[in-house]
């Protein structure tokens, strides 16, 4: 399990180890815990929310939790919580990938509320909370085909910068993967 948001990690690259809450106008963003898994079952167990992801849908709570509770660093994770019911919604997670400030940032977002910009908006507060830690560049792997995730990226203000050929062995077979990186210069909250 992450070290609690107290605890330091003991990475000496400069990427702060806590994940502190974060607030936009609609959502809230906290640490995630494993119990998070439960409301995010349903979405976590849809073959279709999970089609482009490197693992199959879950089979059951538990595995979701047993997830959950592995995610450690140099990962941390936001839950996403809407602010009208404060219901968990999906996450964003971020993890140092190598020495340099580089982050990549991965996300998901329940179906039921997917063409509202909620994503758009979690992602957007991680990114201003990465770059106001000092990161100079953040970055996202997805598969080619993934047209929500990479408009998504494109809207952010990330720049394609690659295919990578079989890169992923998956549920659903090898598959290539696009890179998408975006620069602290080039950043400006792309509100």
């Amino acid at each position: 399990m992450a070290p609690e948001e107290s605890e330091g990690t003991g990475r000496s690259a400069g990427v702060v180890s806590r994940t502190p809450d974060l607030e936009t106008d609609r959502l809230r963003l906290r640490k995630r815990v494993p119990d998070d898994a439960i409301p995010l079952f349903p979405t976590m167990s849809d073959p279709d929310v999970m089609h482009w992801w490197s693992r199959p849908p879950y089979a059951s709570v538990e595995d979701g939790i047993e997830d959950f509770s592995r995610f450690s660093d140099p990962w941390r994770s936001w839950a996403i919580l809407d602010k009208r019911d404060d219901a968990v919604i999906g996450f964003v997670a971020a993890g140092e990938k190598r020495q340099g400030k580089v982050v990549e940032i991965g996300y998901l977002l329940a179906k039921s509320h997917w063409g509202g910009g909620f994503a758009r908006e979690a992602v957007r507060a991680v990114i201003d909370q990465l770059f106001a830690e000092g990161n100079r560049r953040v970055f996202a792997d997805t598969d080619p085909e993934n047209t929500g995730s990479r408009r998504l990226l494109e809207s952010l203000g990330f720049q394609l910068e690659g295919t990578l050929r079989g890169e992923w062995e998956t549920h659903i077979g090898v598959r290539d993967s696009v890179i998408y990186g975006l620069l602290h210069k080039d950043w400006s909250g792309r509100a």
